[in-house]
C-alpha cells in the first residue's frame, strides 16, 4: 500500500462504503489531509472492485497531486481492502457509547471520532464540528480510561452518551451527503471484480484450512488476518520480485547503492527557516556529521552540497575519519557524485512543536520519531548532553515522546496540557538547528 495514502471503510446509512484517506502531511512548510473526492463530495464505493476499477482509469479528484499517488492505480484488490483497524462504524456509536467506557470501548470510539473529525476539517461540515465540540468528553478520548474515571468521569461519560443519542444523526446524515459513488470504467471493473472473486475464494480456503487444523476455537479475527496474509502473498509474488530486482540493479549501480556501499548518508534537515543538505555516518554505532566543533556543515541544495566536495579537499571535518570518505572525494571531484537523499533520511523539524501542544493525536509519530534520532545525534556528535536527558522516559517530555512513537493501549496516556513539553521540544529543536553551519 502507498504509504500515505490508505483505504478505509465507513459504515454509513447506505451501508459499508471504501474510499481512500491520505493523513496529514506536511508539503512546501504547509500541512495537508485529504479524501478521494473533489470540492463537492467524497468518493465512497459499496465493493472494493469498485473503488479498484476508479483508481486505476480516473485522475480527476483531489488525491491526484498528493506525492505517493502513482503507486496507488498500481494496488491490488487486497492492497485496496481496508484493514480493521481502518474500518469506522459511524452509524453503530450509539450502541457503543451505551457500553461502558472500558480501555476498547474508549478505543474504538477515539478512532472513529477522529476520523469523523477528519472530515468535518477537511470537507468544512460545521454541523459535525459543532457535534464533536459540544461535550468536552469527544477530546478527552485519546487519553484513555482516566478522564472518565471516578465521579466527574462518570459525569463526562454520560454527557458525551447524552449527545450521542441526541445528535449523532445529524452526523451521519452529514457524512451520507457528503459521499457520493462515481461512475467507474466497465472494463477496468469487469478486471477488478474478476480480482476479487479470486481472492474471496483463496480467503475462504483459507479459512477451511484453518478449521480444519484448530477447530471451532479459532476467532473470526485470526481466520481472517490468516487468510489475508496469504492472499496478499500470492497476489504481490510477481510485484515483490520486480521490487527486488529493481532494488539489486539500483544498489550495484545507482547513486543511492554508492552511498549504502559506503557507509555515508545524505539527510536533508527541513526546519523553520528551510531545507538543508548534509552528509552523516555511523562510526562504532556513534553518528559523525559533515562539519567539526559540533557544526554541522548544511547546504540548501544536492547539488550544491556536491559542488562544495568537487571545490577541494575538505579534510577539515570528521567525516574524515570514515575510511570511505576519499571515495566521496574522487566522485566528486570528477564530477559523478550523485548526492540522493533516501525517504529515511528526510528529517523534518519544524512544526512539531505546534502539534505536541495540541495534543498527542496530533502528532505524527513517524515523523516525531525521526525529528528524536537527529536531535540525539547531533546532540551525542557534539558532546551535549542535555538532549539525551530531556527525551528519558523518566522526564515529561520524554514520556510523551515514547507514548507517541510506540502506542500502547494498557499505558497511561500523557496528560494535557502539553504547553511545558511543547516548549521543552521547542528548546532541543533550536539548539540542534543552532548547530546548522549553512556554507
Amino acid at each position: 500500500m502507498a504509504s500515505d495514502i490508505v483505504p478505509i471503510q465507513l459504515s454509513l446509512t447506505e451501508g459499508d462504503l471504501v474510499t481512500l484517506w491520505a493523513p496529514r502531511w506536511r508539503e512546501d512548510g504547509e500541512e495537508w489531509e485529504a479524501f478521494l473526492g473533489d470540492d463537492d463530495a467524497v468518493f465512497a464505493f459499496p465493493e472494493v472492485a469498485q473503488l479498484a476499477a476508479y483508481v486505476r482509469t480516473r485522475t480527476e479528484h483531489d488525491l491526484a497531486d498528493h506525492p505517493a499517488w502513482s503507486v496507488v492505480p498500481t494496488l491490488t484488490v487486497a492492497e485496496l481492502t481496508p484493514e480493521e483497524t481502518r474500518r469506522f462504524d459511524v452509524i453503530g456509536v450509539p450502541e457503543l457509547v451505551a457500553e461502558e467506557p472500558d480501555t476498547w470501548t474508549i478505543g474504538e470510539l477515539a478512532e472513529i471520532t477522529d476520523m469523523v473529525r477528519s472530515f468535518a476539517d477537511v470537507c468544512d461540515l460545521e454541523e459535525v464540528t459543532a457535534v464533536l465540540d459540544s461535550a468536552p468528553g469527544f477530546g478527552l478520548l485519546g487519553q484513555g480510561t482516566l478522564p472518565f474515571a471516578g465521579r466527574e468521569g462518570r459525569r463526562l461519560w454520560t454527557q458525551l452518551a447524552q449527545t450521542v443519542q441526541d445528535r449523532w444523526d445529524s452526523v451521519v446524515d452529514a457524512l451520507d451527503a457528503l459521499t457520493a459513488t462515481p461512475e467507474v470504467d466497465a472494463r477496468a471493473l469487469a478486471g477488478a471484480e474478476k480480482e476479487a472473486e479470486a481472492l474471496a475464494a483463496r480467503i475462504a480456503e483459507a479459512e477451511a484450512a484453518l478449521d480444519l487444523d484448530e477447530g471451532d476455537d479459532t476467532d473470526d479475527e485470526t481466520l481472517e488476518e490468516a487468510a489475508r496474509e496469504r492472499a496478499d502473498e500470492e497476489a504481490l509474488t510477481e510485484q515483490v520480485a520486480e521490487d527486488e530486482a529493481e532494488l539489486e540493479e539500483a544498489e550495484a549501480e545507482g547513486p543511492v547503492g554508492f552511498w549504502e556501499e559506503i557507509g555515508i548518508d545524505p539527510i536533508r534537515i527541513t526546519t523553520s527557516d528551510g531545507r538543508w543538505v548534509t552528509l552523516r555516518c555511523y562510526l562504532d554505532d556513534k553518528p559523525v556529521f559533515l562539519g567539526s566543533g559540533g557544526r554541522v556543515d548544511v547546504f540548501d541544495s544536492e547539488r550544491a552540497l556536491a559542488r562544495w566536495l568537487a571545490d577541494g579537499g575538505k579534510d577539515d571535518n570528521d567525516l574524515v575519519a570514515a575510511s570511505t570518505w576519499q571515495d566521496v572525494l574522487d566522485r566528486a571531484a570528477v564530477g559523478e557524485l550523485d548526492v540522493v537523499v533516501d525517504d529515511l533520511n528526510d528529517y523534518v523539524l519544524a512544526g512539531i512543536d505546534e502539534d505536541i501542544a495540541e495534543g498527542t493525536l496530533e502528532v505524527d509519530p513517524t515523523q516525531l520519531d525521526l525529528a528524536t534520532e537527529l536531535v540525539l545525534d547531533v546532540a551525542e556528535w557534539a558532546g551535549d548532553p542535555e538532549p539525551a536527558r530531556a527525551l528519558a522516559e523518566s522526564e515529561s517530555l520524554g514520556w510523551l515522546v515514547s507514548f507517541v512513537i510506540r502506542p500502547n493501549p494498557t499505558r497511561l496516556a500523557p496528560s494535557p496540557p502539553f504547553d511545558a513539553e511543547a516548549t521543552r521540544w521547542r528548546e532541543l529543536v533550536h539548539a540542534t538547528e543552532a548547530r546548522l553551519h549553512r556554507r
